[in-house]
């Protein structure tokens, strides 16, 4: 089993820290390239910029076993310059416009600190104060001397923190996978090919993993990533019967979701793996949303996917929160996973 130390924490702090909302995820990429190149046999970053490295086997005609994890978060990118440090921006990816007014962002390369701002409440009329503000009446105040320029991207200026058994941070989606990742190309078994994709572009349409997926052309794969959590008591301080999954539980397996009907085969392998070696675990309920399986699965000829993800409360916000043992658990069912796949896996 695998243990999640100082190392490890300061690592995923590093990632959560980096800015890089889709299409500019360049700061991301160059922490990936820095921690995979000792440990692959071969690594390039593709035409999309996702990082594709590759961990070789000892055997002649191994598994070819694809991980995927995505590198970019949601975030804004600036569109207009209104003068006197006002930007005027668009959002990049799923983001709520209600946790948006106040918030301290990061914009471009220089992480300059802004606020985003919007008429105060003072100033509502009776009509407008019942009304959810809009991206297009919110403006990004870099202050009279701020610089901006069109095309630049900004996300939110959380910084991550360790709060007991929880870690806090921007950004846990998806950069806990990313870790997660790091940390198996570290310890990657030798009868099976290992291949791992950083990809970009998965807020806003899962767009690098499809073509990773094309250059690997992978036996099977499983995207690891961050799912939500709606595990919050009832308004009235009851149980919460509708969730999906949960914070403590351990890693969430998905079954089914918007995007993807998840391969029963693997599954069940998981599932199998998780009791055989007494990690805790449990199926994310089937609904909405998806993750990068929903392009691998339709590359080439077709691949068989699941889904692997650490639960998180407050998706796309300003702020994530998520246990540190779902972490450890969801690597070592991973590890455990890899070290017991053989290719009569897809034969049952």
């Amino acid at each position: 089993m695998l243990s999640i130390g100082l190392q490890q924490f300061k690592l995923l702090e590093k990632l959560c820290n980096a800015m890089a909302v889709s299409g500019d995820e360049g700061e991301v990429r160059r922490i990936v390239l820095e921690e995979v190149k000792p440990y692959a046999d071969e690594v390039k970053v593709d035409a999309l910029g996702s990082v594709l490295a590759r961990k070789k086997s000892s055997e002649k005609k191994p598994l070819r076993v694809l991980l995927d994890a995505h590198i970019d978060e949601v975030g804004f990118m600036i569109v207009h310059d209104d003068g006197d440090g006002f930007f005027q921006f668009e959002t990049v990816g799923g983001i709520d416009p209600r946790h948006l007014v106040g918030k301290q962002v990061i914009v471009g390369r220089e992480h300059t600190v802004g606020v985003i701002g919007a008429k105060p409440v003072h100033m509502l009329t009776d009509e407008e104060s019942e009304q959810t503000i809009e991206v297009e009446s919110m403006r990004i105040d870099l202050g009279p001397e701020g610089k901006a320029n069109v095309g630049d991207r900004a996300t939110f200026a959380t910084k991550f923190r360790r709060a007991g058994p929880s870690i806090m941070s921007k950004s846990i989606d998806d950069r806990i996978g990313v870790a997660i990742l790091i940390e198996l190309l570290k310890h990657a078994p030798k009868h099976i090919e290992l291949c791992l994709s950083f990809s970009v572009q998965e807020e806003i349409g899962l767009r690098g993993a499809k073509v990773a997926a094309h250059y690997f052309n992978p036996d099977l794969a499983i995207a690891v990533d961050s799912t939500p959590s709606r595990d919050l008591p009832d308004y009235e301080g009851r149980e919460n019967y509708t969730y999906n999954t949960k914070l403590g539980l351990g890693p969430a397996i998905y079954m089914a979701n918007s995007s993807t009907i998840d391969d029963p085969r693997l599954v069940k392998f998981l599932a199998e793996t998780a009791e055989k070696n007494e990690i805790p675990y449990q199926f994310r309920q089937p609904g909405g949303g998806g993750t990068n399986a929903g392009a691998i699965q339709k590359s080439r000829a077709g691949v068989p996917v699941v889904s692997v993800s650490v639960p998180h409360r407050y998706t796309h916000s300003p702020v994530s929160v998520s246990r540190v043992d779902d972490w450890k658990n969801t690597l070592n069912l991973l590890y455990m996973a890899l070290q017991a796949m053989t290719p009569n896996l897809l034969k049952r």
